[in-house]
């Protein structure tokens, strides 16, 4: 019941970061007076990486554990180039994408 809760926060926070990665840049796009804040993109890596450490404690697949961590690498590398280079780096996407993927996997493998 932990595990389904967690993949149900995981794919929720990893839906809502992909949103808000694809939406803010044509948001930017109009003149509303809106600037990225790194912040947002912290706040959507530790909530991930939270629930990705939650869920793949006891987890024996490895390489379902591969693709949740390698996700979570790309994020966090996405969000320290935007901190350190102000540059958005489409890593992001990808590391959303593979979160998105791997609890979608997790919840499908687990009894209900």
């Amino acid at each position: 019941m932990k595990s389904k809760i967690l993949d149900a926060v995981g794919i929720s926070a990893a839906v809502l970061c992909l949103i808000h990665c694809i939406a803010f840049p044509l948001l930017m796009i109009i003149p509303l007076g809106i600037s990225h804040n790194p912040y947002i993109d912290m706040a959507f890596l530790v909530i991930g990486a939270v629930v990705v450490y939650r869920v793949t404690k006891h987890m024996t697949n490895r390489w379902l554990k591969l693709l949740f961590w390698t996700s979570v690498i790309l994020i966090a590398i996405s969000v320290t180039v935007d901190f350190i280079f102000e540059i958005h780096v489409p890593l992001m996407y990808a590391g959303a994408a593979g979160l998105i993927a791997g609890h979608l996997i997790n919840f499908r493998n687990h009894k209900h």
